[in-house]
């Protein structure tokens, strides 16, 4: 009976856990906090030669997959796979610690 119960138990706890505060994920919590539209994007290849949007501020790095109004993949061929573009270094007086 007590398996039973911590089976019933257990999957509601967890559920309950998830449930916390939301965090803004468009704005930089880091050293030199600001919105990332603040920053200058740039667009990396990945090795199927589809584009992602990437933004370095020197401490922490953002990526998202570039993708069309229909939400499929964008593959220009702006550049060669595995290749960073753009200034997406630029925007942030902290340079990169590594």
């Amino acid at each position: 009976m007590k398996f039973l119960k911590l089976s019933i138990l257990l999957p509601a706890v967890v559920a309950v856990a998830a449930c916390g505060t939301k965090i803004d994920k468009t704005v930089d919590r880091g050293i030199d906090s600001k919105h990332l539209s603040q920053l200058q994007a740039g667009i990396w290849v990945d090795p199927n030669g589809c584009d992602h949007w990437i933004i370095d501020d020197g401490a922490e790095g953002y990526l998202s997959q570039r993708l069309d109004p229909y939400g499929k993949p964008v593959c220009s061929g702006t550049a060669p796979p595995n290749t960073a573009t753009g200034a997406f270094k630029s925007g942030s007086p902290v340079p990169d610690p590594i």
